[in-house]
């Protein structure tokens, strides 16, 4: 599906005819391809790495036909059916002397706001998509962060194990975030290095370095957060376990205190303490019994405090 922008009054419109074209292709399809690659000549392995979603960032110089291609990472619109589990994706950015394309599996949000005015070149267009991108990570952290303390609020409530394994889905999501954050960082870094081939002027260095900046700020977010995550289930896998181990114990006292007065019993079977009690002494059975139960309940209650105190010991 192909949406095309172009740049207007020094401002990126939804409309062509503009005196830059954008030309964004989501999921393009087999006759879209051929014109990339055909007409416009883009690399086919690079196309395809537009919508690879394993992709690593990249940059690349052409030289027939010049263009420069850049393989960015952007987080993928998040859904309640996704379980806490944020993906990343790829996006092909292909900067021409006299247009811009974008190439995408999904639709992306794209030029707006702010970010779409004070645009004058293809250079404006490309750092402009850079930057709606890491602007893009910005609102997904704070997703991240409010989807952290609504799991960490059932965690203390919870006797299962399914908040456990929503936590660790939503660490596992900021892995991918921080490795794209990285591999966006690494793009950044060549930019600036070849800000000559890309023609950018002193403003859009400029520009580029408060990109460089904002990027890392997210990164070491997205890090704090995996950090945090890590850290909260390791503790709460610790509890779990320590918890584990006191019912156990609690268990493993219980068997030793009902173990002791079955000894007893055994012992002191019926004939025994029938002759014992009354043939010997001559109490009464109807007497004799209920307090030989109770002599075994206190020595079962007495077994389980003995082992509680040593243990606290």
């Amino acid at each position: 599906m192909l949406q095309q922008y172009s740049v207007l009054d020094g401002r990126i419109s939804r409309s062509p005819g503009g005196t830059i074209p954008i030309d964004v292709y989501v999921l393009p399809n087999d006759d879209e391809r051929t014109h990339l690659i055909n007409d416009l000549g883009i690399d086919e392995h690079t196309l395809a790495s537009s919508t690879d979603p394993d992709e690593t960032p990249r940059l690349e110089v052409e030289t027939d036909p010049p263009y420069i291609a850049v393989i960015l990472k952007y987080p993928k619109n998040y859904s309640a059916d996704d379980n806490f589990l944020f993906r990343v994706k790829s996006m092909g950015l292909f900067m021409f002397p006299d247009r811009v394309v974008i190439v995408t599996d999904s639709v992306v949000p794209l030029f707006q706001g702010k970010i779409a005015a004070n645009v004058r070149s293809v250079q404006d267009v490309v750092l402009k998509t850079l930057l709606q991108t890491i602007r893009h990570f910005e609102s997904h952290l704070r997703v991240i962060n409010m989807c952290s303390d609504e799991i960490e609020n059932e965690l203390n409530e919870s006797k299962d194990n399914k908040s456990l394994l929503d936590m660790f889905t939503l660490e596992k999501g900021l892995v991918y975030y921080v490795n794209a954050l990285s591999g966006n960082r690494r793009v950044i870094e060549r930019m600036r290095a070849s800000a000559s081939k890309f023609g950018f002027t002193e403003e859009n260095i400029e520009l580029l370095d408060d990109l460089g900046i904002e990027n890392r700020q997210f990164l070491d977010q997205a890090q704090v957060y995996s950090q945090v995550l890590s850290g909260l289930m390791d503790a709460r896998a610790s509890i779990i376990n320590n918890n584990l181990n006191v019912m156990m114990k609690n268990m493993n006292a219980i068997v030793i205190a009902v173990a002791v007065p079955t000894f007893f019993t055994g012992v002191f079977g019926m004939s025994e303490f029938t002759m014992m009690m009354c043939e010997q002494i001559g109490v009464r059975w109807y007497f004799a019994y209920p307090v030989f139960v109770l002599l075994m309940v206190f020595l079962g209650l007495f077994a389980f405090w003995l082992i509680k105190k040593f243990e606290r010991h």
